[in-house]
């Protein structure tokens, strides 16, 4: 395990694109947790003061002020602890349904693998950022509906995969062994199956926060998030768009964030899919 750890580690440096992603996870997490400190302005995150509205970048204000006279820049940096717990959580929930679901369905037979592949399938025929905005317009606009609206999107993405690579390790020699000798389903599961198929799930839930946060923030920009004066990044993008483009920092400044933040996390995926790939370790190439 050690060194099969140390080769990963290993050929996800020599990766600069993936490096470059996580540094941005990196620099996203550290954002998030020092946002008091970094802050300029910590004090005044979500209070009103139009005597300093729409300053442009500089001076007190490295990023501007909004249309109340906040610093967009303290307002940045916490608006990043909304942004992880929001993808964290989010996507956290649709792991512990999608994998044991698609765990189940792909070591049975049956009724049970019918009913809950036909289920996923059935929240798949939707688009997700369709059915996150309805579910979370049926909810009302908050910080724990838009988590419920994205789990309740992506925990099918979670079912399928595992569904399908628990299938073809399945009908591997060693499984029907195992089986064979007595071993119950379970302990098959967990011991023999999920060992064998986290490498493509740490991918997917990689790939899947970036995706997440992209679409934590249509949400918040449609005014279907967190309610103000939270200091959620779509919702600031949705606010400055009548300041638009005289104040072009309002949006510039968490337009940008976003971009980066999504852009990081799908680097840092694709490093990893590379990474963890068997073909790849065995090639010392990317796949194409």
């Amino acid at each position: 395990m050690g060194s099969e750890t140390a080769l990963v580690l290993r050929k996800l440096a020599e990766d600069r694109l993936a490096l470059v992603g996580l540094l941005i996870v990196l620099a996203l997490v550290a954002c998030a947790i020092l946002a008091p400190w970094l802050a300029t302005h910590p004090d005044a995150v979500t209070e009103i003061n139009p005597a300093h509205r729409l300053r442009p970048p500089g001076g007190d204000y490295l990023m501007g002020t909004d249309r109340l006279g906040a610093d967009i820049y303290s307002r940045l940096l916490f608006g990043a602890r909304i942004t992880l717990v929001i993808s964290v959580v989010a996507v956290g929930v649709a792991v512990a349904v999608g994998v044991p679901l698609g765990l189940i369905a792909g070591i049975t037979d049956g009724f049970a693998s019918s009913a809950i592949m036909r289920l996923a399938d059935i929240f798949l025929a939707v688009p997700q950022i369709v059915l996150a905005i309805a579910i979370a317009q049926t909810l009302g606009p908050s910080l724990p509906n838009v988590i419920l609206a994205l789990s309740a999107t992506f925990w099918p993405w979670f079912t399928r995969l595992v569904y399908a690579e628990t299938r073809a390790v399945k009908n591997e020699t060693f499984i029907e062994a195992t089986l064979a000798l007595g071993a119950s389903p379970s302990r098959v599961i967990w011991l023999h199956i999920l060992p064998n198929i986290i490498s493509p799930i740490i991918v997917r839930i990689t790939l899947g926060l970036g995706f997440t946060i992209l679409t934590a923030a249509a949400l918040g920009f449609l005014g279907l998030g967190a309610p103000p004066p939270t200091p959620e990044w779509g919702r600031t993008i949705a606010e400055s768009r009548e300041f638009l483009p005289d104040a072009w920092w309002y949006a510039a400044a968490p337009g940008l964030a976003i971009f980066l933040v999504v852009i990081g996390f799908n680097m840092l995926g694709d490093g990893l899919r590379d990474v963890l790939d068997p073909r790849t370790r065995r090639t010392g190439r990317p796949r194409d």
